[in-house]
């Protein structure tokens, strides 16, 4: 059953299942659902959600630290826009002063096997962290997945699907994502 409260947020509200409380204290400018049995760190000044954007009253953001050893860590001064969905089954970290648009999707894990024999076995489920450096600014519908880090002052252009890592100073973009530009200091 999902539960509404508002006591750990007091002007906002935490759609949550599970006992996971988040530690820290993020701006929530939209409905968050946190779920799982893992860690959720929010550093200082860490807004979810964003006014006027699409979809701050049409949806809610996904933030799930699924296991019991799975964290995600958002760090200082980042701004989430709305509808942002990540799911660690190991481990996602964001950096500081990022900027991410809306219908951000984050997954450390394919969450089932490839092969249909082994689709529902634990076994054959590939989980690798990602990691995201400082200053990073992510366009809208960007999708990052398994085992990416990407380095610091990153610009990653709208519907990039991001499927390997990228170094410092660069702008990526594309399906898979791939440098277009590199940025100088």
């Amino acid at each position: 059953m999902i539960k509404l409260f508002s006591k750990f947020f007091a002007d906002k509200h935490i759609i949550r299942e599970s006992n996971l409380v988040p530690e820290g204290n993020p701006i929530l400018n939209q409905n968050v659902l946190f779920i799982g049995c893992g860690k959720i760190i929010f550093g200082k000044n860490v807004h979810i959600g964003y006014f006027p954007s699409p979809y701050v009253y049409s949806s809610y953001a996904h933030v799930e630290s699924r296991a019991q050893h799975s964290c995600i860590t958002i760090q200082d001064n980042t701004i989430i826009s709305n509808n942002c969905c990540i799911i660690a089954n190991i481990g996602v970290s964001i950096g500081a002063n990022c900027r991410i648009g809306a219908n951000f999707c984050c997954f450390d894990s394919d969450f089932h096997g490839i092969s249909h024999k082994h689709r529902d076995d634990p076994k054959y489920i590939s989980s690798k962290p990602v990691g995201i450096g400082h200053n990073v600014l992510i366009g809208q519908n960007v999708t990052m997945l398994k085992g990416v880090t990407i380095g610091d002052n990153v610009v990653i252009g709208a519907g990039a699907v991001v499927t390997q890592s990228f170094g410092d100073n660069v702008v990526i973009a594309g399906n898979p994502a791939k440098i277009i530009k590199i940025l100088k200091n």
